[in-house]
């Protein structure tokens, strides 16, 4: 897929994942939020995709978006004054999150592999 493509993407994730978070939609808290991990770590393959140098395949975005999902998780086990103001802010809530989960990380694997999966799929669908 396209780098402009995968922009176009990363954009829609988004728009997806802000009607999830910010629209009372009544959902169990299972699907609100282990489905806004799916969309973050889907946003972030579509990122990485979108920026990403020649030559990168979709394993080397799935990588880079993976590592970049892990370094977020783990500053939430960091805790400064500054950064827990910023938390506490619904753009810090949105970009770091607040509390450490080890299932975050699933999900936000979950969210990379079907981005990954489905940018095959569509790249092979396009190239037909």
């Amino acid at each position: 897929m396209s780098r402009g493509a995968s922009a176009v993407c990363a954009g829609l994730v988004i728009g997806a994942g802000l009607l999830l978070r910010l629209v009372p939609w009544g959902l169990p808290l299972p699907v609100h939020h282990y489905g806004g991990g799916l969309l973050w770590g889907a946003m972030l393959y579509c990122l990485a995709a979108a920026v990403r140098p020649g030559g990168w395949d979709r394993g080397a975005c799935a990588a880079v978006a993976g590592a970049v999902a892990a370094a977020i998780e783990f500053t939430r086990l960091v805790h400064t004054p500054e950064l827990d103001a910023f938390r506490a802010t619904l753009a810090g809530q949105l970009a770091l999150g607040r509390i450490f989960s080890a299932w975050n990380l699933l999900a936000y694997a979950g969210g990379i592999a079907a981005a990954a999966a489905l940018g095959g799929r569509l790249r092979r669908v396009l190239a037909a």
